[in-house]
C-alpha cells in the first residue's frame, strides 16, 4: 500500500514479523494470564486447598487456546503439553504468583509500570497465536473460511471461551458467565481480528500478512493498554454495537413489548368465565349453594 510505503511501516512490520516470542513475550503472556485467575473469587483459597486443581486452572489460562484449536482441526488436545519448556516456565510463574514468599513477584509484576508493559507484550502474543491459527486452519482446509475464523478465534480466546470448564475446575458453577452470552473486549477483537487475517490470507484484502498483523497487533496494545491504566471496562466496539446492531437484529413489526401484551391479552381470554366448562362453572355453583346451607345450619 501506498501509506504504507510513505510511512516506512513495511520495514517495520517486516522486523516486528522476525521477533521471537519465547521466553519474553510468552512469560509476559503467562504473567498476566495467571494474574487474572488470581483475581478470580475464590482462586486463593482455591491454592491453598488444592494446589493441583490451581495448577490445572493455570495451565487452561496459558494454553487453553491451543487445546481448543487441536480440538477444532480434530488434533489431540495435549498435543502442545509436549512443550516442556513452556510447561516449566508456565508453571514457575503459577507458583511464584500464588506461593512467593510475603507476595513478593505479585507485587512486582503488579505494578502499574511493569504490568503495562507486560500487558502489551501479552497482546502481541495473541495477535501472533491469532495469525498462526488462520494460517494453520488455512492448511488443513483451503476454502474453509468459516473454519479458518473459528480457529484463529479460538487462539485467540481460549480459555474466555471455555471459562466456565475451567470453573468447574475450581468447584464453581456459573453458567450466567458464558462468555459468548456476555463477550469482553478481548473475545470480541479476537473473532475481528480472526475475520480480518481469514480475509487476508483468502487474498481479498490488498495488504501483506506482516503488515496486517502490526496494525492490529498496535490497536489491541492500544486499547489494552488504555483500558487497564485506567481501569476500565469500555469497549471501542460499544458505539458501532450501539448503532448496528437495533438496525440490523431487531424485528420492526413486532416488538417485545407487543409480544408481551399479545401473550397476556390471550392468558386473560383463555381465563375468562365465557371460556369456563359448564362442569366447572356447575361445580362453583353447587359449591356456593353448600356453602349457604351450612351457614344456614350455623344461623339455626
Amino acid at each position: 500500500m501506498d501509506v504504507l510505503a510513505v510511512l516506512n511501516l513495511s520495514d517495520i512490520a517486516l522486523y516486528f514479523s522476525k521477533l521471537t516470542m519465547f521466553p519474553l513475550f510468552d512469560l509476559a503472556y503467562y504473567i498476566v494470564s495467571i494474574l487474572y485467575l488470581k483475581y478470580e473469587p475464590g482462586a486463593v483459597d482455591v491454592s491453598r486447598r488444592n494446589p493441583i486443581a490451581s495448577w490445572l486452572c493455570a495451565m487452561l489460562y496459558c494454553f487453553a487456546s491451543y487445546i481448543m484449536a487441536d480440538v477444532l482441526l480434530g488434533e489431540s488436545p495435549l498435543h502442545y503439553f509436549n512443550n516442556t519448556s513452556h510447561i516449566l516456565l508456565a508453571s514457575a510463574v503459577w507458583y511464584l504468583i500464588f506461593y512467593c514468599p510475603l507476595n513478593l513477584f505479585y507485587k512486582c509484576v503488579t505494578f502499574m509500570p511493569v504490568k503495562l508493559a507486560l500487558t502489551a507484550m501479552k497482546e502481541v502474543v495473541r495477535v501472533r497465536k491469532i495469525s498462526v491459527g488462520v494460517i494453520h486452519a488455512h492448511h488443513a482446509y483451503h476454502h474453509g473460511w468459516i473454519i479458518m475464523a473459528l480457529v484463529g478465534w479460538a487462539k485467540g480466546a481460549g480459555v474466555a471461551l471455555i471459562s466456565n470448564f475451567e470453573q468447574l475446575i475450581r468447584g464453581v458453577w456459573k453458567p450466567e458467565t458464558n462468555e459468548f452470552l456476555n463477550m469482553s473486549f478481548p473475545t470480541k477483537a479476537s473473532l475481528l481480528g480472526a475475520v480480518i487475517f481469514t480475509l487476508q490470507q483468502a487474498r481479498w484484502l490488498p495488504i501483506s500478512k506482516n503488515n496486517v498483523v502490526f496494525l492490529f497487533t498496535i490497536f489491541m496494545i492500544a486499547t489494552k493498554v488504555f483500558m487497564t491504566a485506567t481501569h476500565s471496562h469500555w469497549s471501542p466496539f460499544a458505539p458501532i454495537e450501539a448503532f448496528i446492531c437495533p438496525i440490523v437484529f431487531r424485528n420492526t413489526s413486532v416488538t417485545s413489548d407487543d409480544h408481551d401484551r399479545v401473550y397476556s391479552r390471550d392468558n386473560t381470554h383463555s381465563c375468562s368465565p365465557c371460556n369456563l366448562s359448564p362442569y366447572t362453572a356447575k361445580t362453583k355453583e353447587e359449591l356456593n349453594e353448600g356453602t349457604r346451607k351450612k351457614k344456614c345450619k350455623k344461623t339455626e
